[in-house]
Formats: C-alpha cells, sequence, structure tokens
C-alpha cells in the first residue's frame, strides 16, 4: 500500500506543478480598452474555445479536477 500511496503523491506533486504553470499562462478575464473598440467581437474572441486560450481553459478544468480526486484518495486511511 505504501508503494501505491507514494505513486500517487508523486502524481499529486506532477498535476498540481502542471495545474499552477497552466493557470500562470492564462491571460486575465478584463477586457481592458479592447471592450470599448469592439474588438471582442474579432476572430480571435469568437473562436475563443478553438484557439489555445480555450485550450488552457479546458486543459485547466480537467487538471483541477484530477487534482481533487488525487487529494481525496490520498486522505482517505486505508
Amino acid at each position: 500500500m505504501t508503494v501505491l500511496r507514494n505513486i500517487l503523491t508523486i502524481i499529486l506533486i506532477v498535476v498540481s506543478i502542471a495545474f499552477t504553470v497552466i493557470v500562470l499562462m492564462q491571460e486575465g478575464k478584463s477586457a481592458g480598452l479592447g471592450a470599448i473598440s469592439g474588438a471582442a467581437e474579432t476572430y480571435w474572441g469568437r473562436n475563443k474555445g478553438r484557439s489555445m486560450e480555450g485550450a488552457l481553459v479546458k486543459l485547466t478544468k480537467i487538471l483541477g479536477i484530477v487534482f481533487m480526486l488525487l487529494a481525496v484518495v490520498l486522505n482517505i486511511n486505508f
């Protein structure tokens, strides 16, 4: 059991580092002056889900779920 616990702990550390890096790579949600001039309705603004920013958001959600599941599993005393 300790081998499994050690492997899960290492996976949790790797996921937490990746989670931190992905969150830091994302742009802020504030629109800034671009919202005043209508820059949000550009090609990149409409297709955000298929862009790199959209992929980062999806990856953030997945890593968050994996992080929480690993934390719960590691907290169980078995």
